[in-house]
């Protein structure tokens, strides 16, 4: 039950994302990144002492990390964002069926099958509003989406095999991504204007950042590694599909949005995919690899 609770907090956390995210809008998406990862990190100090870790678990964290957003943003500049977030939401279904593949003891059973595909089924109502159109003229932002969403199901499930570190690593990972983040924003806008220089920022803005950053960018990483190194994957991939529409929920309270037949439905196919997710992981053999 505690996996499924922090997975849960995860979750819950994740879905003001959209939210928050859309307060600092006029900020440049790798500036806003690199701050909140930065502040996710440093939230993190007083854990200090578990981040010696070895190297390769911390290509493994910065990997994930930095390479799910830094593929995620290149993919919303290249395609429509509808796009871009349907197949941003592969990555539940990948954990799901990727499992097997980096674990050993769980294998993939038809109840975990049906219910990551019930859940994609939610997200794709939630996000599509039950329509699914690719251009083909964004298909480089969709490759990107795609590899995005492979990264975080394999930094997910990797955090269950490599060598076991504490959580408190997770602000150390954090901490790199969000300064390899700035970093990367700052060399593109030397690139296209000569120069470097902070973006203006009301102090609403400057707000809603720390809000992201000890959030959805910080606080939410690290329940969600606690819940993958105690729980089941396959039962945590079918739950993630709550985000998006705990996501579209936040902004219909707090931001003004209709809610729509396609949420209503989004809730049922989802909560039928945790359910059946759910049950098919009644049963393990073995150990993580």
């Amino acid at each position: 039950m505690v996996p499924i609770l922090l997975a849960l907090a995860s979750i819950l956390v994740w879905s003001t994302l959209a939210l928050f995210t859309s307060q600092t809008a006029s900020l440049p998406p790798l500036f806003s990144v690199g701050a909140a990862l930065g502040i996710g990190g440093l939230a993190g100090l007083f854990r200090v002492r578990d981040w010696r870790i070895p190297p390769a678990t911390l290509a493994v964290g910065v990997g994930g990390i930095f390479g799910y957003h830094a593929l995620l943003f290149a993919a919303f500049r290249l395609a429509p964002a509808v796009e871009v977030n349907l197949i941003n939401y592969l990555w539940p279904l990948l954990i799901v069926v990727l499992s097997p593949v980096y674990l050993r003891g769980f294998e993939l059973r038809p109840g975990h099958a049906v219910g990551a595909l019930l859940g994609l089924a939610g997200a794709f109502l939630v996000v599509g509003g039950g329509r699914f159109s690719l251009n083909p003229e964004g298909l480089p932002g969709h490759l990107m989406a795609a590899a995005a969403a492979f990264i975080w199901a394999t930094y997910s499930l990797l955090t269950k095999r490599v060598p076991p570190f504490s959580t408190g690593a997770v602000g150390l990972f954090c901490l790199i991504s969000g300064a390899l983040s700035l970093a990367l924003w700052a060399g593109l806008d030397l690139a296209a204007t000569g120069s470097v220089r902070l973006p203006p920022m009301t102090g609403r803005e400057a707000l809603f950042l720390i809000f992201l950053g000890l959030g959805p960018m910080g606080l939410a990483f690290y329940t969600w590694d606690a819940a993958l190194k105690r729980g089941d994957p396959r039962i945590i991939g079918s739950l993630a599909y709550l985000t998006p529409l705990l996501s579209t929920f936040n902004l219909v309270v707090a931001g003004g949005k209709t809610l729509t037949w396609a949420t209503v439905a989004a809730l049922a196919l989802i909560m039928a995919g945790a359910v059946v997710g759910s049950y098919g992981g009644r049963r393990r053999t073995g150990g993580t690899a």
